[in-house]
């Protein structure tokens, strides 16, 4: 077990040393601001998957493109029900790894009174509007779409009562707590399941960079340089003031994998080990918890004893998290 420690914290430490060389490579593309048309949004196309499923296509304005959704919901979608929204990891469920897939989310909201969004598209974006369009990653503008024009379709579509929560996990777990500051009155509650909630501390510019940089992206076509005052503004530690109200429930495991990640296997590692990556989650949603408690604003922080970045750890925290988030919105 010593040896095992000491394996984590020697990678953590590598992971810290290598900030400075992740920050310091990442270069400029000198390209003029992307016009951002009106946000609009409608539901262009429906499939029926089942008769609790649904595929939505959702034509966004911001972004001139086409996105899916499934959207789990009761038998002959009642109108008048809350919305969960659950967002991707870093491949933005375009790779296949999701919550469909891979969270039993089918499962666990079978029979329950409320629409549940699985949002498709947000790869390596951090889950907001970038300043740039860029040559990877093409035109980014997701907190538009994830706070007005998704939802906007949604509550007409489905006919919805517009009361809705927010959840995210691994890349969008930080953001989704971003998401419910930039649009207070979009979402009640909000849960961030094994991210990094910060952007300005040394571990929330480690992960708002590297994120981008694995899908090929330039991370300063995002907010600019790492510092500058749209990292400000989207930093949820910094702006932790502005979710006094909301139900707030934050999740992590100490990194220890453990029977609760299920095969060796499903522990999502991306460039280090799935143990490190939950390591630096705990860090980050650790420092999120100090700041909330030292503002006196109400939430709930669960800390797994073992739980390596994995759709077992991820589950468990959604099953966990479900109770306080239903009173939320009345579901």
């Amino acid at each position: 077990m010593r040896v095992v420690q000491r394996s984590r914290e020697s990678r953590i430490r590598r992971l810290w040393a290598g900030l400075a060389v992740i920050t310091g490579t990442v270069t400029a593309l000198a390209l003029a601001p992307a016009g951002l048309p009106q946000a609009q949004a409608q539901v262009v196309r429906t499939q029926e998957l089942s008769p609790t499923i649904t595929l939505v296509s959702v034509h966004s304005r911001s972004m001139n493109r086409t996105l899916q959704a499934h959207v789990l919901h009761p038998a002959g979608k009642p109108a008048g029900l809350p919305t969960f929204y659950l967002l991707p990891g870093a491949g933005g469920a375009e790779d296949g790894i999701s919550w469909y897939h891979h969270g039993g989310v089918r499962q666990f909201f079978a029979g329950k009174r409320v629409n549940v969004v699985l949002p498709i598209g947000g790869r390596f974006s951090m889950m907001t509007d970038w300043q740039h369009d860029d040559p990877a990653l093409g035109r980014n503008k997701w907190q538009t779409y994830y706070t007005r024009e998704l939802p906007d379709s949604i509550d007409r579509a489905f006919r919805t009562n517009g009361t809705n929560a927010l959840g995210g996990v691994s890349m969008s777990a930080g953001p989704a707590l971003d998401l419910a500051i930039q649009a207070p009155r979009r979402f009640r509650a909000v849960a961030s399941y094994s991210g990094c909630p910060g952007t300005t501390d040394p571990l929330g510019v480690l992960s708002n960079t590297t994120v981008p940089m694995r899908g090929g992206g330039n991370p300063l076509n995002m907010w600019g340089p790492p510092g500058s005052a749209a990292w400000i503004k989207h930093d949820p530690v910094v702006n932790a003031a502005k979710l006094r109200g909301k139900t707030i429930f934050l999740f992590a495991g100490s990194g220890v994998p453990g029977s609760i990640d299920g095969s060796p296997l499903a522990a999502i590692g991306g460039l280090f080990g799935g143990d490190v990556v939950e390591g630096v989650s705990l860090a980050c949603t650790t420092n999120m918890h100090n700041k909330l408690n030292s503002l006196g604003i109400a939430h709930r922080f669960s800390v797994r004893s073992t739980g390596s970045h994995s759709w077992g750890l991820f589950s468990a925290g959604l099953r966990e998290s479900w109770p306080m988030i239903a009173r939320a919105i009345g579901a």
